[in-house]
């Protein structure tokens, strides 16, 4: 008996399994979570490491500075076709911003990242799938403009599951903004650094996502332009185990990095101040 309760699971003092409220579960391995816990570890599982999403206020406050953040985008979205298909778009759009809080699918602004000066943008995927429509495309080409202007670095966490549909030709003509608007950073030779977060697909993948110094992704993270249903369907063959996971793309030159959730900031730290050309780089850092 002794032994038994030397061995026993411990639970965090004062937390009750019976609460539902306070627990979550893995959405791979399917284990039991303890919500606190959990968020203080990032929404990464401790037994089997799945890679949660992450609330993107929640990501801001994991990449920025402490006290440094101050939130540039809040352009509201319009209704130009009236578009309608289950609901009109109009109500589609109010649901998601009571439900998030925001206008659109896109949180950014001007921090500090490691003592790097930044410009860090971090796509909702909570608001509509993090559809990119035209206020996103517009948010990320101001957000690359302010970058070059001020000197900083740019700093793009993407989520996406694509162009949004309800915007038609105006959601796919944001591809060609946002690579454009890439020119002036590139020109002054600022660094841009992007990340990878499941999901990234669709247009997304296509323009400014797939344009960056360095690339950086979660690991387990769905990254492609169509999904593996619509290829497998296409081409009428079996695709490849992890075909177009984080890992599967690193393997063939996709991305530069495959890096956990908890290591993230560290890495980002050492390649921005590794390119940005008005921070001395630190030996050890």
């Amino acid at each position: 008996m002794a032994l038994e309760r030397l061995f026993r699971r411990k639970r965090p003092s004062g937390v009750n399994r019976d609460v539902p409220e306070l627990w979550t579960k893995c959405e791979a391995c399917g284990v039991q979570l303890y919500k606190k816990e959990f968020r203080e570890n990032l929404y990464v599982c401790p037994r089997c490491g799945h890679h949660h999403r992450v609330p993107a206020s929640e990501r801001v406050e994991m990449l920025a500075d402490a006290g440094t953040f101050q939130e540039t985008t809040g352009l509201k979205p319009l209704d130009p076709l009236g578009f309608v298909d289950t609901k009109p778009y109009a109500e589609r759009l109010k649901a998601y911003q009571e439900e998030t809080g925001r206008q659109d699918a896109i949180l950014g602004g001007t921090c500090t990242i490691g003592g790097v000066p930044a410009v860090l943008l971090v796509m909702d995927y909570a608001f509509a799938g993090g559809s990119m429509g035209s206020v996103v495309g517009e948010e990320i080409a101001r957000g690359a403009e302010r970058a070059a202007a001020e000197g900083r670095a740019l700093v793009i966490v993407a989520a996406s599951g694509g162009a949004r549909m309800q915007e038609a030709a105006l959601s796919l003509m944001q591809m060609a903004k946002t690579v454009m608007s890439l020119d002036r950073l590139w020109a002054k030779r600022l660094p841009y650094v992007s990340i990878l977060t499941d999901p990234t697909t669709g247009g997304v993948t296509a323009s400014f996502a797939a344009l960056a110094d360095v690339i950086f992704a979660e690991p387990g993270a769905l990254i492609g332009f169509a999904g593996p249903r619509v290829i497998r369907q296409t081409i009428r063959q079996e695709l490849p185990e992890g075909f177009q996971r984080a890992e599967f793309l690193l393997k063939h030159g996709m991305v530069d990095r495959v890096t956990d959730r908890r290591k993230l900031k560290g890495e980002l730290v050492r390649a921005l101040r590794h390119l940005h050309p008005g921070v001395p780089y630190a030996v050890g850092v």
